[in-house]
C-alpha cells in the first residue's frame, strides 16, 4: 500500500532522520513512537506530501486513498459540525448523511448540534467533526496525529473499539499507551534518526526492545574486551623488533573493530527515582460537599463542546429558574485522606463542573463546600499556561519554589519530564503546549498541596512524561481526585471511582478494573432480566407439568453429557497446544542463551560470524514474543473452562 524509501530530512541543522525505508501493508495498524522532536509529526507530512524530504522517495499503490486528522484542528469557515462531517460531493447521498450522523452522536455530538456552526466550538470538538468525516469517509489508510488529545473516556473506548474493525490501514502517533496496547498491530521506533519495526503492540515492544539493547550491550562488551586484548598484545610487543610487523597487524585488526563496534541507543523514558517533597499530613475527611445544587445560565450553558462553564445565576431560593440549566441538586460528596479517585462517566455529565466545584473556580448556588483539618487544595487545570510566567526562563520558573531543595534536585526532576542539557535556559514564553504543561507539573511536585484535583494532567504529554508523572503520584501522599481519558494513567493510579450521569454520583471503591467488573456484572444481570421478563408460557395442569418435567431432565442430562465430552475433547486440545507451545519457548530460550553466549566471545569476531549470529538472534527476539503471548491465550482459556 504504501513504501517509505531511503527518506531523510533536516531541520534547523539537526538530522531528523537518515535513510529511513519501511513499507505500510493493507490492515496494518502501525503506531510511530519516540521521544518528542523526534520528527514523527514531519514524518507523517512528509507521506501526505505536505513537506518535502531532503532526499527520498514515498510511493503509494495506484488509487490508494488518505485521510489525515491532524494533531492541532484546521481554521473553519461558516461550516455546520454537519457540513464538515459531510463533504460537498455526499451531501446527497443519504447513505453517506445517516451514517456521518450516526458517527458524531458516537463522539459526543446531540442532534441539535449537527446545524450549529462548528465556529462557535472549541478546537477538540471541531476535530471530532473531522474525525466524523474520516470515519465516515473511510480512506485506504488512515493517518492520525494524536487522535485521543480532544476525546473524554467514554468516546475513547468507542473509538479504539470502532478501529479494531476498521478496513484499511492505520498509521498513528499517540502517548496513550492503553490505545496502542489495544489497537496496534506493530510499533515503529523513531530514534537517533532511525527507524526501528517490531511486530506487536506498545508492550511487546518494549519487552523486543530491552531484549535487543541488552544484546548489544553483550555484543559491545565482547568488542571492548577483545579490543583490550589486542591493545596489550600491541603495547607488549610494539618496540620489540621481531614482532613489530604482527603488533602493526593487530593495530590494523583493532582499528577495524572500532569501526564495527556496535553504537548503544539512548535510554529512553525516565531512568531516576526521585523522592518528591511530601505535603502536610491532613485530617481523614479531607472535602465534602452537603446538598450542593449548581446550574448555568441557558445562553451559557456549557453543551458538549464547552465544559469550561460560566457563572451560575443567583440562588432564587424556589427552585430552578427557567433560566437555569440544572447539573447538580442536592449533591454530596466525600473524600477521605489517601484516596485517589477517578471521576468517569459520559461526556457533558458534569465531571469537570464537579471538579471545579471542589477546587472552588466555581460557587454553587446552594449548599455547602468544606475542607477539612490542615488541606490545601491545588487545581490542576487543562489549560496550563496560566500557571506559568512567561517572562521566565524554564529553570527560574522550576527554582521559583517555597520547598527547600537542592539545585541538583530540580535538575534531576526537570530532567525526569525531559528538560534537559540547555533546555531548562528557554524561555517560557516559547515553550510547545506539551512543555508548558510539563513544567507546570514540574512546579506542583515541587510543591504539592495535600488535595490534588487535576483535569486531564496527560494530555500533550509524551509516553515518556506520562511514566514520569505515574511514577511522582504514586509516591504522593496527600489526596487526589482526577479526570482522565488515558486508560493506562488511570489502571496505574485510581484506588476509587466515581462515576458521574445525570447528575448522580455512583461509587466504586476499587480500582479502574473493579468498576469494569461491577458495571460490566450490572450490564449482564440488566440483559438477563429483561430477556427473562419477555412472556410467559401458557399454564399446564399437573399431569402435564409432571410429564414435561420427567422429559426436560433427560434431555437436559443428554445436553449435559454432550457438554462435557466437547468440554473433555476442548481441555486436551488446548492442553497438548500449550504443551507444545511451552516446548517451543525452553528452545527459544536456550537458542538465545547459547546466541549470546557466542557473541561474549571474542573469537565470534575474528572468524566473521559476528553479524549472523546478530540475525538469528533478533529472529529469535521477534519470535519468543509471539510464542508467549500464543501460550497466554490457550492457557488463558484452559484455565476458563477448568473454572
Amino acid at each position: 500500500m504504501l513504501t517509505v524509501a531511503g527518506l531523510s530530512k533536516s531541520f534547523g541543522g539537526r538530522e531528523l532522520f537518515d535513510d529511513v525505508s519501511f513499507t505500510i501493508q493493507s490492515g496494518e495498524r502501525i503506531a510511530i513512537t519516540g521521544p518528542n522532536g523526534a520528527g514523527k509529526s514531519t514524518l507523517m507530512k512528509i507521506i501526505l506530501g505536505r513537506e518535502e524530504p531532503d532526499a527520498g522517495e514515498v510511493t503509494f499503490i495506484r488509487g490508494t486513498r488518505l485521510g489525515y486528522l491532524p494533531q492541532e484542528g484546521e481554521a473553519v469557515a461558516n461550516e455546520t459540525v454537519l457540513e464538515i462531517a459531510v463533504p460537498h460531493e455526499h451531501e446527497h447521498d443519504g447513505q453517506f448523511v445517516a451514517k456521518a450522523k450516526q458517527l458524531l452522536a458516537s463522539l459526543g455530538f446531540k442532534q441539535m448540534d449537527f446545524d450549529r456552526p462548528a465556529r462557535e466550538l472549541s478546537g477538540g470538538w471541531v476535530m471530532r467533526a473531522h474525525l466524523a468525516r474520516l470515519l465516515t469517509d473511510e480512506p485506504d489508510l488512515l493517518l492520525l496525529d494524536e487522535p485521543t488529545n480532544h476525546l473524554d473516556l467514554e468516546t475513547l473506548l468507542w473509538f479504539q473499539d470502532y478501529l479494531k474493525s476498521y478496513p484499511g490501514a492505520i498509521l498513528l502517533i499517540s502517548h496513550d499507551r492503553e490505545f496502542l496496547n489495544e489497537l496496534c498491530t506493530h510499533i515503529a521506533e523513531l530514534r537517533a534518526a532511525q527507524i526501528m519495526r517490531y511486530t506487536g503492540n506498545y508492550d511487546s515492544y518494549l519487552t523486543q526492545r530491552a531484549a535487543m539493547e541488552e544484546n548489544l550491550v553483550a555484543t559491545a562488551k565482547a568488542q571492548q574486551r577483545k579490543i583490550d586484548q589486542l591493545q596489550v598484545f600491541v603495547d607488549r610487543f610494539r618496540a620489540k623488533n621481531t614482532m613489530a610487523a604482527q603488533a602493526q597487524s593487530k593495530l590494523k585488526q583493532i582499528d577495524r573493530l572500532k569501526e564495527e563496534m556496535v553504537e548503544l541507543p539512548e535510554s529512553a523514558g525516565p531512568t531516576m527515582s526521585i523522592r518528591f517533597p511530601q505535603p502536610p499530613r491532613s485530617g481523614q475527611r479531607v472535602i465534602t460537599l452537603e446538598k450542593v445544587k449548581f446550574g448555568y445560565p441557558v445562553a451559557a450553558t456549557p453543551s458538549a463542546h464547552d465544559t469550561s462553564g460560566a457563572a451560575p445565576l443567583p440562588h432564587s431560593g424556589d427552585g430552578a429558574s427557567p433560566q437555569l440549566k440544572l447539573i447538580y441538586e442536592n449533591l454530596n460528596f466525600e473524600a477521605e485522606r489517601g484516596q485517589r479517585t477517578v471521576l468517569v462517566g459520559p461526556n457533558g455529565a458534569g465531571k469537570s463542573t464537579l471538579l471545579k466545584l471542589l477546587a472552588e473556580v466555581l460557587q454553587p448556588s446552594a449548599g455547602e463546600r468544606k475542607l477539612g483539618h490542615n488541606v490545601k487544595h491545588g487545581y490542576f487545570a487543562q489549560h496550563r499556561a496560566q500557571m506559568l510566567n512567561p517572562r521566565h526562563t524554564v529553570w527560574q520558573e522550576a527554582s521559583d519554589t517555597p520547598q527547600r531543595v537542592t539545585e541538583q534536585f530540580i535538575r534531576n526532576l526537570l530532567g525526569s519530564f525531559l528538560f534537559r542539557g540547555d533546555d531548562i535556559y528557554k524561555p517560557v514564553s516559547v515553550l510547545s503546549g506539551g512543555e508548558k504543561s510539563r513544567l507546570a507539573l514540574v512546579k506542583l511536585l515541587l510543591d504539592p498541596p495535600n488535595l490534588l484535583l487535576m483535569d486531564e494532567p496527560t494530555t500533550h504529554l509524551d509516553l515518556a512524561s506520562v511514566d514520569a508523572l505515574i511514577e511522582a503520584l504514586l509516591q504522593f501522599e496527600g489526596t487526589l481526585i482526577f479526570i482522565s481519558h488515558d486508560v493506562h494513567f488511570i489502571r496505574a493510579l485510581s484506588n476509587h471511582v466515581v462515576r458521574v450521569e445525570a447528575g448522580q454520583l455512583r461509587h466504586f471503591p476499587g480500582g479502574y478494573q473493579y468498576y469494569l467488573d461491577k458495571t460490566g456484572q450490572a450490564a449482564r444481570a440488566a440483559l438477563t432480566s429483561s430477556s427473562s421478563d419477555g412472556g410467559s408460557a401458557p399454564s399446564r395442569g399437573p399431569a402435564d407439568q409432571s410429564a414435561s418435567s420427567t422429559i426436560d431432565r433427560k434431555e437436559q442430562r443428554r445436553i449435559e453429557a454432550e457438554e462435557r465430552q466437547a468440554r473433555s475433547r476442548k481441555r486436551k486440545e488446548l492442553q497438548r497446544q500449550v504443551t507444545e507451545l511451552e516446548k517451543e519457548i525452553a528452545q527459544l530460550e536456550t537458542q538465545q542463551q547459547e546466541l549470546a553466549a557466542e557473541l561474549e566471545k571474542p573469537e565470534t569476531y575474528a572468524n566473521g560470524k559476528a553479524m549472523q549470529i546478530n540475525r538469528d538472534l533478533m529472529d529469535v527476539h521477534d519470535r519468543l514474543p509471539e510464542v508467549t503471548a500464543a501460550w497466554e491465550s490457550v492457557s488463558l482459556e484452559l484455565a476458563a473452562l477448568d473454572d
